[in-house]
Protein backbone atom coordinates (compact mmCIF):
# COMPACT_ATOMS: atom_id res chain seq x y z
CA UNK A 1 0.00 0.00 0.00
CA UNK A 2 2.76 2.36 0.72
CA UNK A 3 4.53 2.07 -2.68
CA UNK A 4 1.52 2.43 -4.45
CA UNK A 5 -0.46 4.69 -2.48
CA UNK A 6 1.12 6.72 -0.57
CA UNK A 7 4.94 7.31 -1.95
CA UNK A 8 3.52 8.65 -5.47
CA UNK A 9 0.83 11.09 -3.61
CA UNK A 10 3.89 12.64 -1.60
CA UNK A 11 6.96 12.41 -4.21
CA UNK A 12 3.97 14.08 -7.04
CA UNK A 13 6.22 16.97 -9.29
CA UNK A 14 9.00 16.22 -7.44
CA UNK A 15 10.95 16.60 -10.62
CA UNK A 16 11.02 19.80 -10.27
CA UNK A 17 11.92 20.39 -6.16
CA UNK A 18 15.10 21.33 -5.44
CA UNK A 19 16.06 19.23 -2.18
CA UNK A 20 17.39 21.40 0.86
CA UNK A 21 18.84 19.13 3.77
CA UNK A 22 15.67 20.10 5.97
CA UNK A 23 13.43 18.95 2.77
CA UNK A 24 15.15 15.71 2.65
CA UNK A 25 15.22 15.01 6.74
CA UNK A 26 11.07 15.83 6.82
CA UNK A 27 10.93 13.33 3.71
CA UNK A 28 12.72 10.67 5.72
CA UNK A 29 10.77 11.75 8.68
CA UNK A 30 7.24 11.21 6.80
CA UNK A 31 8.78 7.88 6.19
CA UNK A 32 9.59 6.43 8.74
CA UNK A 33 6.48 7.53 10.62
CA UNK A 34 4.48 5.78 7.68
CA UNK A 35 6.57 2.63 8.26
CA UNK A 36 6.27 2.42 11.74
CA UNK A 37 2.25 2.46 11.46
CA UNK A 38 3.03 -0.07 8.73
CA UNK A 39 4.85 -2.72 10.72
CA UNK A 40 3.66 -2.00 14.36
CA UNK A 41 4.95 -1.77 17.73
CA UNK A 42 7.17 -4.43 19.02
CA UNK A 43 7.06 -5.97 22.41
CA UNK A 44 10.32 -6.22 23.71
CA UNK A 45 11.43 -9.75 24.96
CA UNK A 46 13.07 -8.39 28.07
CA UNK A 47 10.75 -6.00 29.62
CA UNK A 48 7.27 -7.60 27.79
CA UNK A 49 6.32 -3.76 26.95
CA UNK A 50 5.12 -2.51 24.03
CA UNK A 51 7.56 0.13 22.08
CA UNK A 52 8.33 1.68 18.78
CA UNK A 53 10.39 0.09 16.07
CA UNK A 54 13.53 1.74 16.12
CA UNK A 55 15.46 3.17 12.28
CA UNK A 56 17.88 0.72 11.80
CA UNK A 57 14.93 -2.41 12.33
CA UNK A 58 12.35 -0.27 10.34
CA UNK A 59 15.06 -0.48 7.90
CA UNK A 60 15.78 -4.19 8.07
CA UNK A 61 12.27 -4.84 7.53
CA UNK A 62 11.12 -2.79 4.67
CA UNK A 63 12.65 -3.84 1.17
CA UNK A 64 12.56 -0.85 -1.03
CA UNK A 65 14.73 1.98 -1.68
CA UNK A 66 13.93 4.93 0.61
CA UNK A 67 11.95 8.66 -0.18
CA UNK A 68 15.20 10.08 -1.11
CA UNK A 69 16.76 7.22 -3.51
CA UNK A 70 13.09 7.35 -5.21
CA UNK A 71 13.42 11.41 -5.61
CA UNK A 72 16.99 11.39 -6.73
CA UNK A 73 16.08 8.43 -9.38
CA UNK A 74 13.14 10.21 -10.58
CA UNK A 75 14.58 13.69 -10.90
CA UNK A 76 17.59 11.87 -12.98
CA UNK A 77 15.40 10.70 -15.23
CA UNK A 78 13.45 14.20 -15.63
CA UNK A 79 17.26 15.64 -16.08
CA UNK A 80 17.83 12.74 -19.06
CA UNK A 81 14.23 13.64 -20.98
CA UNK A 82 15.44 17.34 -20.66
CA UNK A 83 18.78 16.86 -21.94
CA UNK A 84 17.18 14.79 -24.73
CA UNK A 85 14.90 17.23 -25.74
CA UNK A 86 17.69 18.76 -27.94
CA UNK A 87 18.51 22.59 -28.45
CA UNK A 88 15.14 23.70 -28.07
CA UNK A 89 14.33 27.42 -26.01
CA UNK A 90 12.91 25.54 -23.05
CA UNK A 91 15.81 22.89 -23.02
CA UNK A 92 18.53 25.87 -23.32
CA UNK A 93 16.26 27.95 -20.19
CA UNK A 94 16.33 24.96 -17.63
CA UNK A 95 19.96 24.84 -18.33
CA UNK A 96 20.78 27.96 -17.64
CA UNK A 97 18.74 27.69 -14.04
CA UNK A 98 20.25 24.15 -13.77
CA UNK A 99 23.90 25.86 -14.16
CA UNK A 100 23.24 28.73 -11.76
CA UNK A 101 22.33 26.82 -9.02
Amino acid sequence: MYITINLPVVLYGCETWSLTLRKEHRLRVLESRVLRKIFEPKRDEITGEWRKLHNVELRDQYCSPYIIGVNNSIIMGWAGHVARTGESVVCRYLTKIISLK
